[in-house]
């Protein structure tokens, strides 16, 4: 696998779960996961899922993280996703996704233990600007149509965050793969300013 750098990340990224193909092309990132890939806990307790390709990178301890996020949807649940990981059971994803109704939907996993689940937002579309921030002990998701009014999705709290590292993934729990490529990469270590209002 070709080392990636990609500008303004505090650190040095890394792979974990290989994915079909992983490239840093004119500020783009790409990423293909194969086939029934996933990051999951199911709150029945029936499995626990951890085979989507991530690509992460050790964060400030506040910090917000951007992307224009551009999915090729084929099969249910395929998605883009930034996301904070600690360990198989703390971590919390944003994924643009696609929906069982054929809708693209932002959706966000928050895990503690056991992953809580939420579909939001279907839209018309296929790509859109993701960005998820650190505030300490709190975190946020929010996403934008323009990359300027951005709305917020989701307000949690990871139970543990040692060690934590923040980045990209793909995946394709029903699918024979998917490919991301998230452009417009924006880092810094600052949080947003006010969680309600996005700005």
């Amino acid at each position: 696998m070709t080392i990636l750098m990609l500008p303004g990340i505090p650190s040095d990224v890394t792979w974990a779960n290989t994915p079909d193909l992983g490239q840093f092309v004119d500020d783009v990132l790409h990423i293909t996961a194969g086939r029934q890939t996933d990051l999951f806990v199911d709150p029945a307790g029936t499995s626990v899922t951890d085979n989507s390709p991530r690509l992460t990178f050790t964060p400030d301890p506040r910090f917000t993280l951007s992307a224009h996020v551009h999915v090729d949807f084929a099969a249910t649940y395929d998605a883009g996703v930034l996301m904070f990981f600690v360990d198989k059971r703390h971590w919390a994803k944003f994924c643009f996704e696609y929906s069982p109704q054929g809708d693209p939907m932002i959706v966000s996993v928050v895990t503690n233990g056991v992953s809580d689940d939420c579909n939001s937002v279907p839209l018309a579309r296929r790509d859109i600007h993701m960005r998820v921030t650190r505030l300490g002990d709190a975190f946020a998701f929010h996403f934008s149509e323009d990359g300027t009014h951005w709305r917020l999705v989701r307000y949690f709290a990871l139970h543990e965050t040692a060690n934590l590292v923040a980045g990209f993934s793909t995946q394709s729990p029903t699918g024979e793969g998917c490919h991301a490529a998230f452009a417009d990469i924006r880092y810094a270590p600052v949080p947003v300013t006010d969680i309600r209002s996005g700005i």
